[in-house]
C-alpha cells in the first residue's frame, strides 16, 4: 500500500503536550474487537481476538507516552463479514497514514498493526481481499546511515532465503500450494529487486544469495515443508519491520510496510494450510 511520507523530525526533548495520535488507533481496535464479539461466529471471534491484541499493544505505547488523548472518531457498525473486512482495511489505512510522522519505534508498531489487519483479511474471502501489494524501488541516495543500510541488507537476505525455501518445498507440498507459491514468488522477487535497487542507490553492494539456507527442520516431507514456508515468511515480516525501526527515509519505509502487509497476508494463508492457530497474527514482525 503506497503512501506519501515526509521527513521524520528529530525529537526535541521534553514532554509533548499535543494529543497522542496513537490513542485513536487503540480506540478503533477496541471498538472493532467489541463489534466482532457482538456479531458472533468463529470468523468474527478470530477478528475480535486480533483487534483486541492490537489494542493492548498500542495502548501500552499510549500509556508510556502519557500524552493527552485525541478524538477517537466514529466506527461503522459491523453486521457481516464484509463490514468487518471494511473495518480492517480502514484500520490498516489509519495506521499506515500515521507512519510518516512517528518516531522509529512507533512507526514499527504501526506497521505491525497494518500488517496484522492484512493478516486478518486473509482469513476468509468473505472479508474481502487484503490491499494489493506494490513494491516501488526506493532511490534513497546518501540518506541511509550505516544502520539503515545493514537492516536493508538483512531484509534482502531474508528475501533471498524465502525464495530459496519456496523452490525447495515445491516437491513436498500438495497441489493446493502451487498457485499461492507462484504468486508469493512473484511478490518476493519484486521486493528483492526493490531492496537491491535501494542499496545500489545508497552506494552499497547488495548481499548475494547463498547456495542454501537453514530451515527449522530438514525438509523431507509435507509437514517439514509447511513449517519451512511459515518460518521463511515469518522471518521476512520481522526483517522488514526492523528496516522501519532503523530508517526515516520515505521511500524505504513505504517499501518496508508494503512488504510487511503482503507477507502477513501470505503468512495467514500458510498457517491456515498448516493448521496453525491462531492463523492470523495480530502483530506480525513484533518481537515477542
Amino acid at each position: 500500500m503506497p503512501f506519501a511520507l515526509s521527513a521524520v523530525s528529530a525529537c526535541s526533548g521534553g514532554y509533548d503536550d499535543s494529543p497522542d495520535p496513537l490513542a485513536p488507533v487503540a480506540a478503533a481496535a477496541r471498538a472493532d474487537a467489541e463489534a466482532a464479539r457482538e456479531m458472533g461466529g468463529k470468523l468474527a471471534e478470530q477478528i475480535a481476538e486480533l483487534r483486541a491484541a492490537q489494542a493492548d499493544a498500542v495502548q501500552r505505547e499510549v500509556d508510556r507516552a502519557n500524552r493527552p488523548p485525541a478524538p477517537a472518531g466514529d466506527r461503522p457498525p459491523a453486521t457481516s463479514p464484509k463490514a468487518l473486512g471494511k473495518r480492517l482495511r480502514s484500520a490498516a489505512k489509519q495506521a499506515v497514514g500515521l507512519i510518516p510522522r512517528e518516531s522509529r519505534p512507533r512507526a514499527g508498531l504501526l506497521a505491525s498493526v497494518a500488517a496484522g489487519c492484512s493478516a486478518g483479511l486473509a482469513l476468509d474471502g468473505s472479508l474481502g481481499s487484503p490491499p494489493a501489494p506494490r513494491f516501488a524501488a526506493p532511490d534513497p541516495g546518501d540518506q541511509l546511515d550505516e544502520a539503515a543500510v545493514q537492516t536493508l541488507q538483512d531484509a534482502l537476505a531474508a528475501e533471498h532465503a524465502t525464495l530459496w525455501v519456496f523452490g525447495l518445498v515445491t516437491a513436498f507440498l500438495p497441489g493446493s500450494y502451487d498457485k499461492g507459491l507462484r504468486a508469493a514468488t512473484v511478490e518476493h522477487r519484486q521486493r528483492r529487486d526493490a531492496a537491491q535497487a535501494a542499496l545500489i542507490s545508497a552506494g552499497a553492494t547488495p548481499v548475494l544469495a547463498e547456495t542454501a539456507y537453514a530451515t527449522p527442520k530438514p525438509v523431507k516431507d509435507d509437514k517439514s515443508a509447511r513449517a519451512a514456508v511459515v518460518a521463511a515468511e515469518t522471518d521476512a515480516v520481522a526483517a522488514w519491520r526492523v528496516v522501519i525501526e532503523h530508517c526515516d527515509v520515505a521511500q524505504v519505509r513505504s517499501l518496508a510496510v508494503a512488504a510487511m502487509q503482503a507477507s502477513a497476508a501470505r503468512l495467514t494463508r500458510w498457517r491456515l494450510e498448516a493448521g496453525m492457530r491462531p492463523a492470523a497474527l495480530a502483530m506480525p514482525g513484533a518481537r515477542s
